[in-house]
């Protein structure tokens, strides 16, 4: 498994839903956050639904999407983790 720099949240893993970006490993990748933030931007119902996010996976995931929308690519860590 391996996290983005500046992202240490946000971690790929081509066994973990083929490698897409996910939240700590975890089957949630960051386009399903996003999404159900997108439909419901209540983080108490996130909450119900994911108990095991916190705070600062919803603050990356955001972070990570709109660094996603620049022309730089985002790096992974020299490193796996």
């Amino acid at each position: 498994m391996r996290t983005f720099r500046g992202f240490d949240r946000i971690t790929t893993d081509p066994q973990i839903l083929c490698g897409k970006p996910c939240i700590r490993g975890m089957r949630l990748s960051v386009q399903r956050v996003l999404e159900i933030l997108a439909q419901n931007p209540s983080w108490d119902l996130l909450r119900a639904d994911y108990p095991e996010l916190e705070e600062l996976d919803v603050e990356q995931a955001l972070g990570f999407a709109a660094a996603s929308l620049t022309d730089t690519a985002i790096p992974l860590n020299d490193s796996a983790a």
